[in-house]
């Protein structure tokens, strides 16, 4: 059984969510249009740029809507004609919000001392956060992200 007294984190509630989409320019548009706005920030002119694939400060080539107080992106990387299914794993990441780099440090050394994998912490201050990301048991890239002071 695992202890779950002292928690590996102390995420304060969703930062973003990303979704794979097969074609950027139609999933930007039906975005787009379903949430009345277009993009707060829009790469995907440059995704078919392999550099822009790779590159996280450029959203590897995709696009990022504002929704409330949450970000929702897309990233076009799944193949053309794949579909999602709510029974498989299917999402980019999930991203979480914590309140400083400082907590983003200190849920890295609770992560170290539990035995599990994680990047390094990272600000990508483009953005104004910094992340730490980690693995779920399926794969699943989660992220702890933190407002870089400033």
């Amino acid at each position: 059984m695992t202890d779950t007294s002292e928690p590996l984190a102390r995420p304060g509630g969703i930062h973003h969510v990303r979704l794979t989409v097969t074609d950027i320019a139609r999933s930007k548009d039906f975005y787009g249009r379903l949430l009345g706005a277009g993009p707060a920030v829009d790469f995907s002119d440059q995704a078919g740029d392999p550099a822009v694939q790779e590159d996280p400060a450029r959203l590897y080539g995709g696009c990022v809507f504002s929704v409330g107080d949450q970000l929702l992106g897309l990233r076009p990387v799944a193949e053309a004609g794949d579909r999602f299914r709510s029974t498989r794993v299917g999402l980019d990441h999930l991203s979480l919000a914590v309140g400083s780099p400082e907590e983003l440090q200190a849920a890295a050394a609770r992560l170290d001392a539990a035995g599990v994998e994680h990047g390094e912490v990272t600000e990508l201050t483009g953005f104004g956060i910094a992340i730490l990301s980690v693995q779920d048991p399926d794969d699943i890239n989660l992220e702890l992200a933190a407002p870089l002071p400033g």
